[in-house]
């Protein structure tokens, strides 16, 4: 089993460190290699997607992300932003379905900034799709105004899209998740301004009627952010295009009380992943050993059960990390009164340990 190991900028060195940590105390035989990609790639080679750093990606069974981005990298060329080498990955790799769980803890019902009762027993997998939309969408850019309220003006603008294909293959990642869950799916669109997304409402619809054993029913984007605060557990699986996934899954990350709780896995059509937190790289705490390292350490199980047939493994990480939590070790950003403060490492360590 390969795994390329990017740790990236920020906190993603000292997350990366401790769920590689957490593999290499399995029973089981990994081959990991480390490159470097975001910013420091572009310090060490002047692109934050190096060709090697993508070859040794494309190469292995799953890639392990930390985090990439720095405030100091903004005034870059767009394409050489550490950013992009996520977008990069994405593209080369074919990784068109991102799984993003919003899963509450029963130990972490009082971090939620709802309240317990809305989000005790909370388990939503977001699957939003990831390689088309506005975000990849031809053409873009900026030019002079022809037409509009102010033709002459200078103007900006993207292009959404979507074909067929990329819509009928989420849908089906969506519907087979469901099978195996609460056999409910939720399409969020804004069918009722955007051509594109009636579009997506159309072909979702079809391919639903190929899993007649799970409910499908549609949902503005709107009404969708404001249920997600205001009867989150209504959900069971939620698809959606690209940009309104990154805003919805974000938004559902709050409902577990910290985003540094929250896994992610982005898949391509061989199953082959790249396995993430769902935060940034906040460089703000960068060195300071108080990030959280269990969405890194989530995501490994996520990449065990998902791109390496380890199921059994994936459920011994998952057991250790709900160990850890009922024995009330937090890291900052979920720590509050009555619990033992504990930094990146201790967090670590605590997992390694609880796994026997």
């Amino acid at each position: 089993m390969n795994i390329a190991v990017l740790p990236g900028d920020g906190i993603g060195p000292e997350i990366t460190a401790e769920a590689v940590k957490v593999l290499k105390a399995l029973d089981l035989k990994f081959e990991l290699e480390e490159a470097p990609v975001g910013g420091a790639a572009y310090e060490a080679s002047g692109h934050p997607l190096p060709e090697t750093t993508l070859r040794l990606a494309q190469s292995a069974d799953a890639i392990l992300f930390g985090a990439v981005g720095d405030w100091k990298y903004d005034k870059l060329d767009r394409p050489l932003r550490p950013e992009q080498a996520i977008l990069g990955l994405r593209k080369h790799l074919g990784l068109f379905a991102n799984f993003r769980p919003a899963i509450c803890y029963e130990q972490l019902t009082h971090a939620s900034s709802l309240k317990p009762e809305l989000v005790a027993g909370l388990d939503i997998l977001i699957i939003r799709e990831l390689t088309g939309d506005i975000y990849f969408g031809q053409p873009r850019g900026r030019r002079t105004a022809v037409d509009g309220h102010f033709p002459g003006a200078e103007e900006a603008f993207d292009t959404m899209r979507y074909t067929r294909p990329e819509i009928e293959r989420i849908a089906h990642v969506a519907f087979q998740a469901a099978q195996k869950r609460g056999k409910k799916v939720t399409s969020v669109d804004k069918a009722n301004v955007l051509e594109t997304f009636q579009f997506w409402k159309d072909v979702v619809t079809e391919v639903g009627q190929q899993y007649p054993d799970v409910a499908l029913d549609h949902m503005y984007v709107d009404n969708a952010a404001m249920q997600l605060v205001k009867a989150p557990k209504r959900f069971d699986v939620v698809v959606t295009g690209n940009m309104f996934g990154d805003i919805l899954s974000d938004e559902a990350s709050m409902l577990t009380g910290s985003i540094g709780m929250l896994p992610s896995a982005s898949l391509n059509d061989k199953k082959q992943g790249l396995y993430e937190p769902s935060h940034g790289s906040a460089p703000d705490i960068a060195g300071q050993g108080v990030a959280n390292p269990l969405a890194t350490i989530l995501s490994a199980a996520m990449m065990l059960r998902f791109s390496l047939n380890q199921p059994e493994a994936a459920d011994r990480i998952e057991a250790a990390v709900k160990a850890v939590l009922a024995q009330g070790l937090r890291t900052p950003d979920i720590h509050s009164p009555g619990t033992t403060r504990v930094g990146t490492r201790e967090m670590g360590e605590a997992v390694l340990k609880a796994l026997g």
